[in-house]
């Protein structure tokens, strides 16, 4: 086993004032006897709440806690990598800081990535049978985006993961705007094991996940790593113009047979052809509008967050 001497978390945190000291105080738990140095990065991404005050308390009172200040909310992916960023260490665990990913699986979490593991993947394990929108949409979020790109992403696995510094320098050296964290990890192609989890109940609050947050983290992930929407375009007007053929060569059928009375000129007929063929074109114009946005944001080279302290 490789010798690890530093181990660096990376919390981001928005708006969990009354919930982060109850983080704070499972991890130093967690943290307890294990015979590595740790340093805590605590992301704030721009609170609101409080948040600023909680956690400088926290590290007046731990000398291990570092905190990130963000000059504004950039969002979770852009306040994950800030503290990638910065975070120093042989290993980076990265973990939410509203409680849900349990702080006790870091000790085996250092010790796979000790075995040789660059990658150690927690996976999230549904609990009971029952259906919700969330775990509908999120099954079919990972079906779609493990068919149409050519990366393999874990069902479940969120941002609680163990980064060797090998893995984490590769991480850092892909600079892109738009971030998919899971899905550039994967696609390194790193040593990687999963590790399953059950999830522990919010302490408090509600997840700032909104369902427009979620739809954008996966319309990054989709037009990220797949050309895919490109081609349903070139395919549905493939389809379009197989009709028109068939249209043409039943048309031609009547009027070489003689069946006159049947050729009529429909204007219905007419304008559904119509409604069809500019909705192609919409779609795949609104597809190749997306993809040139993405490149636009690219090219401005803005950075990805503005650390403020």
């Amino acid at each position: 086993m490789p010798e690890v001497a530093l181990v660096s978390l990376v919390i981001p945190v928005y708006n969990e004032t009354g919930v982060i000291e109850t983080t704070h105080a499972k991890i130093v738990a967690a943290l307890d006897g294990l015979p590595y140095d740790f340093l805590i990065y605590y992301v704030d991404d721009g609170s609101t709440d409080g948040t600023d005050a909680a956690l400088a308390a926290i590290a007046a009172q731990d000398g291990r806690v570092r905190v990130l200040t963000l000059s504004r909310n950039f969002g979770h992916q852009a306040a994950l990598t800030a503290g990638l960023d910065q975070a120093e260490g042989d290993i980076v665990i990265s973990l939410d800081g509203d409680g849900q990913h349990p702080a006790l699986m870091i000790p085996e979490m250092i010790d796979l990535v000790r075995q040789g593991y660059d990658i150690v993947q927690a996976q999230r394990i549904e609990e009971g049978d029952g259906l919700s929108f969330k775990k509908i949409t999120s099954g079919a979020f990972y079906t779609l985006i493990n068919k149409i790109s050519g990366t393999r992403i874990q069902p479940g696995a969120a941002d609680f993961r163990a980064l060797s510094r090998q893995a984490l320098d590769a991480l850092k050296s892909m600079p892109e705007y738009h971030r998919f964290l899971r899905g550039m990890i994967a696609w390194m192609g790193f040593k990687s094991v999963v590790l399953p989890y059950h999830e522990e109940k919010r302490m408090a609050g509600r997840s700032k996940y909104s369902l427009a947050k979620m739809v954008r983290l996966a319309s990054d992930a989709v037009f990220s790593f797949s050309l895919m929407p490109l081609y349903i375009g070139l395919s549905a007007g493939g389809v379009f113009i197989f009709l028109a053929a068939a249209q043409i060569i039943y048309v031609l059928f009547l009027w070489l047979t003689g069946q006159y009375d049947k050729i009529v000129p429909g204007w219905s007929s007419l304008m559904a052809v119509m409604l069809i063929a500019s909705g192609i074109v919409m779609i795949l114009l609104g597809f190749i509008g997306v993809y040139v946005g993405y490149i636009f944001q690219e090219v401005k080279h803005r950075p990805k967050y503005i650390l403020k302290k």
